[in-house]
């Protein structure tokens, strides 16, 4: 009896000590991906750096575990809902310049559709793809 419960106490296989450890390179990818789109971002003109900031304040509030955000198909009207939120916060800070037409709805559905995508992307390590 004692000799089973010792077998079970301890695994007899041999694994090299680099094997316990997470590939290093795995995250230089992603810090550049990242890196690449701060870049992107910082070209942006005024009303869509705003817009990008409260786009990502409101994907931070939704990014939690069992969030919709990550179901298999994301429902359309849970994000317009979330798009017109950030119109109705850009619209009473005045930070908005005069859009014709829906052009502003556009930009914020893009900008969120996008900004979905990469969070997405980065949760089911779909790197290769933003």
């Amino acid at each position: 009896m004692r000799r089973d419960a010792e077998r079970f106490m301890y695994d007899d296989r041999f694994y090299p000590f680099y094997m316990a450890y997470a590939n290093p390179l795995l995250y230089r990818g992603e810090k550049m991906h990242e890196d690449e789109f701060a870049l992107m971002k910082s070209y942006y003109p005024e009303t869509a750096r705003k817009i990008q900031e409260k786009v990502e304040r409101e994907c931070e509030i939704q990014d939690y575990e069992g969030s919709r955000l990550y179901d298999e198909h994301p429902d359309k009207f849970m994000i317009y809902c979330m798009a017109g939120k950030i119109r109705r916060e850009m619209e009473a800070s005045m930070e908005v310049q005069a859009m014709p037409g829906n052009l502003l709805d556009d930009l914020i559905q893009v900008l969120l559709y996008q900004e979905i995508s990469r969070r997405r992307c980065r949760r089911h390590r779909c790197r290769g793809y933003f």
